[in-house]
């Protein structure tokens, strides 16, 4: 037991800032509301999808000065459309039609959406713990965001489904595919990012119409959402699904709407509630526990055996380990 904690304890601290880079992308994203009602024209989500996926993309590509070669041109095509190109749409259109924080609810679902998917997709059967602290970020979140109950639009729920389906399963493939050799995340984003935006850019058009004026705080809030918001955001994001598990990585996710809750009260007057601060100190907590990687049990991570010496010097082949150990999520 002593060696063993010997052993995962600097391999926890060492996961420990990249968690806190990772989390600095929903914080970010909690700022949207504030940033959106405040600074930016009203009822124009495309727009704002547009601008804050297409200039970021293609600045992250400038950087990085890398595109896709052969079967990434598909795979970042189908990524940056389930990660940016439906996922921004289906979100501001469930946000829209939805009553109080009912998208974000349903959003803060999205680690349960993980859990599925990754049975499916790489072959990892979910923990009680994973189950049960998914149900209680979303319950964290509910106390939060929800406000007076009102009625229920279909096409809003089928969109907020849709969108945190979308987003769960970029999440889970950007983990499967992983990266082409000597690519890094900087790269990997900018792909996303401006398929995305491309994608985003004639709904936009054939919804919403020609762009609208913009004075000096537009332009500023929407300086913002491209650089800090996404451009920045997102590549912390995706370099932490590259470093950590994908459950890992959603379990961040309950911080963007109780970031939202914090600015509203800070900046823009909105009252806390006793019901509010216990939502976000649950939310929170299933957001530390989601974490924590499961123990490997006997069962499902059989140690490896000690190779024994051959007569003639040589070593027998041990039994290779299976990798149920890392089964949190593996990296493909």
């Amino acid at each position: 037991m002593t060696a063993h904690t010997a052993h995962t304890t600097p391999q926890a601290a060492s996961r420990l800032p990249v968690i806190a880079l990772t989390a600095l992308a929903p914080i970010s994203w909690g700022t949207t509301y504030a940033v959106t009602t405040e600074f930016l024209p009203a009822d124009r989500p495309l727009f704002t999808g547009l601008v804050r996926a297409l200039p970021a993309g293609l600045l992250l590509l400038a950087l990085s000065r890398t595109l896709p070669r052969g079967v990434w041109w598909g795979k970042a095509a189908v990524l940056g459309a389930l990660n940016i190109g439906a996922f921004f749409p289906l979100l501001f259109l469930s946000a829209y039609r939805l009553p109080g924080g009912m998208a974000a609810v349903v959003g803060s679902v999205g680690p349960l959406f993980v859990a599925g998917l990754a049975t499916v997709l790489l072959g990892e059967r979910p923990t009680v713990r994973t189950l049960l602290t998914g149900i209680a970020a979303a319950l964290g979140v509910s106390l939060v965001v929800l406000k007076a109950a009102g009625a229920l639009d279909t096409v809003g729920v089928v969109a907020a489904l849709a969108s945190t389906a979308s987003m769960s399963t970029g999440t889970v493939l950007t983990k499967r595919w992983g990266r082409p050799a000597g690519v890094g995340p900087l790269a990997l984003t900018g792909w996303q990012l401006t398929a995305g935006g491309l994608l985003i850019a004639p709904l936009a058009l054939l919804v919403e119409g020609a762009p609208p004026a913009l004075d000096g705080r537009a332009i500023g809030g929407y300086l913002y959402l491209a650089l800090a918001n996404t451009a920045v955001s997102y590549w912390l994001w995706f370099r932490g699904i590259g470093r950590l598990s994908a459950t890992q990585v959603t379990f961040l996710g309950p911080l963007s709407p109780l970031t939202a809750a914090v600015v509203g009260w800070a900046a823009l007057g909105q009252a806390l509630t006793p019901l509010q601060l216990l939502g976000m100190a649950v939310a929170f907590g299933a957001t530390v526990l989601g974490q924590l990687r499961p123990r490997p049990t006997g069962l499902l991570a059989p140690p490896t055996p000690t190779p024994t010496p051959s007569p003639s010097g040589g070593r027998l082949p041990g039994v290779p380990l299976v990798g149920r150990a890392d089964r949190d999520r593996t990296h493909r």
